[in-house]
C-alpha cells in the first residue's frame, strides 16, 4: 500500500530559532508514517532585510537529511520553480509553515501556480509579534487560499477566523521540545557547570529579550522576591537587542545585580540543556504573545514555569499544577508567584502533574491532526 505524500515547507537546519527546531521536529514524527519530502530555503531572508547570522552549522540535533533547500523566498523565478516541483509531486498534502507575512508573496507564488493542493498552513502566529501597517492585508491574502489550518491557540483561531470565511482548523498545543536532553544532566550537574552553589534558587528568562517579553517586569519584582528568598538568582540568557543598556541600567537602579545572571548571547542547541536543568522554574513574563516555544522546552525538562495571561499562553498552563498564569505588566502577582513556588514546595507536586499532560503536548498527538487532514482519524 502506498504511503501517502506529504511535502514539508519550512527552514529546517542549519537555520536557527524555534521554528526550525519545530519543523525538524515534525518532520521526524510524520516520517515515521507518511513519505514526507522536506522542502527548505535556499534563501530564507536577504541579507539587507536580516542582519543577524541566519545559520547555524555547528549545531546538527535537528538536521533533517535529504533536505531539498531548492526555495529563495524573494526569488520569484526561485519560486515558480519550486511551484512547477510541487505541482508535479502530486503529494496528498502540502504542509507550510507561516509565521510572518514577510513570506507573504513568495507562498501567494506558490500558491496560484503549483495547482490545486491539499494545502495546511501550521500558523505559529497568524500575525508577526510586531505590527505594522500591511500585516493583515498580506495575512489574508495568503491565508485565505488554504485548505486547512492548525493553530496553537483558541485566541488565534479567532484571528483567523477573522480573516478567512469558515476556516477548516484544529486547536492543538504547541509540542513539547524534548529533543534538547542531549546529556541528560541531572540539576546537580547542571548546576556544577553553571558554577551555581548548592541550595541556590534559580528563575530563568530564556530566549531573545524583546520588549513584549515583559523582562522589565520581571526585574521589578526581583527585589520583592528578595525580600523572602535571599538565595536565589535570576538567570536572563539571550540576546539582546538595540535596548541592552537600558536593561542593564535598570538592575543597577534596583541593586539586584548581585543576583542577576546575564547570558548575553545565542545559545546553540547543545548548550540550552544546561541552562533549563539547572532551573527551579522558567519565567515568561509576557506582555502580548500567541503562544511560546519556551513553554514546551521547559515542560521538555520537566519544569513548571510562571506565564501570563496573554494569547495562548494560559491554555498550555494549568495554573498552581504546571506553574502560575499571573496578570500582565504585574511585578507585585510575579513575585506573589515566585514565592508560593518556593514556600509550598511546590516543585515536585508541579514536575509530576507535567509528566501526566505529557500526551497532549506530544508529537505524536500533532501527527494524528496532520493525519485528520488527509481523511484520518483525528
Amino acid at each position: 500500500m502506498r504511503k501517502k505524500k506529504i511535502i514539508l515547507i519550512g527552514p529546517v537546519y542549519p537555520y536557527k530559532g524555534g521554528i526550525s527546531h519545530y519543523t525538524g521536529l515534525m518532520y521526524r514524527e510524520l516520517a515515521k508514517k507518511y513519505d514526507v519530502e522536506m522542502l527548505s530555503y535556499a534563501v530564507q531572508y536577504p541579507g539587507f532585510l536580516f542582519h543577524r547570522e541566519q545559520k547555524d552549522y555547528a549545531n546538527d540535533s535537528f538536521k533533517v537529511e535529504n533536505a531539498n533547500y531548492m526555495l529563495h523566498t524573494a526569488n520569484p523565478f526561485s519560486i515558480l520553480k519550486t511551484a512547477g516541483y510541487i505541482k508535479k509531486q502530486k503529494a496528498d498534502m502540502v504542509l507550510i509553515q507561516w509565521w510572518h507575512p514577510y513570506f507573504a508573496p513568495c507562498y501567494w507564488l506558490l500558491e496560484q501556480f503549483m495547482g490545486r493542493q491539499n494545502t495546511v498552513f501550521v500558523c505559529h502566529n497568524i500575525f508577526p509579534h510586531e505590527r505594522f501597517p500591511l500585516d493583515k492585508f498580506l495575512t489574508k491574502t495568503v491565508l485565505k487560499h488554504g485548505k486547512h489550518f492548525i493553530v496553537h491557540a483558541k485566541e488565534e483561531g479567532g484571528a483567523l477566523e477573522k480573516l478567512v470565511r469558515q476556516p477548516d482548523y484544529a486547536v492543538t498545543p504547541h509540542p513539547t521540545y524534548n529533543a534538547f536532553r542531549f546529556e541528560h544532566m541531572s540539576k546537580g550537574q547542571a548546576r556544577e557547570r553553571l558554577g551555581i552553589a548548592d541550595g541556590t534558587k534559580m528563575l530563568l528568562f530564556f530566549g531573545y529579550v524583546r520588549e513584549y517579553k515583559g523582562l522589565r517586569y520581571l526585574l521589578k519584582a526581583m527585589p520583592l522576591i528578595l525580600q523572602e528568598e535571599e538565595n536565589i538568582q535570576l538567570w536572563i540568557v539571550g540576546e539582546f537587542g538595540n535596548d541592552k543598556e537600558d536593561y542593564f541600567r535598570m538592575i543597577e537602579e534596583l541593586g539586584i545585580g548581585k543576583w542577576v545572571k546575564t547570558v548575553d548571547s545565542y545559545t546553540p542547541d547543545r548548550q540550552v540543556e544546561k541552562y533549563f536543568a539547572a532551573s527551579d522554574l522558567v519565567v515568561l513574563p509576557y506582555i502580548s504573545a500567541t503562544q511560546s516555544g519556551i513553554v514546551q522546552i521547559a515542560y521538555g525538562f520537566e519544569k513548571p514555569v510562571i506565564v501570563t495571561r496573554v494569547g495562548g499562553l494560559p491554555e498550555a498552563v494549568i495554573n498552581e499544577k504546571t506553574g502560575y498564569v499571573i496578570e500582565p505588566e504585574n511585578a507585585e502577582a510575579l513575585a506573589r508567584a515566585v514565592t508560593d513556588f518556593y514556600h509550598r514546595n511546590q516543585e515536585a507536586v508541579f514536575t509530576d502533574q507535567i509528566k501526566k499532560e505529557a500526551y497532549r503536548f506530544s508529537w505524536e498527538r500533532m501527527g494524528e491532526v496532520v493525519g485528520g487532514f488527509m481523511g484520518e482519524d483525528r
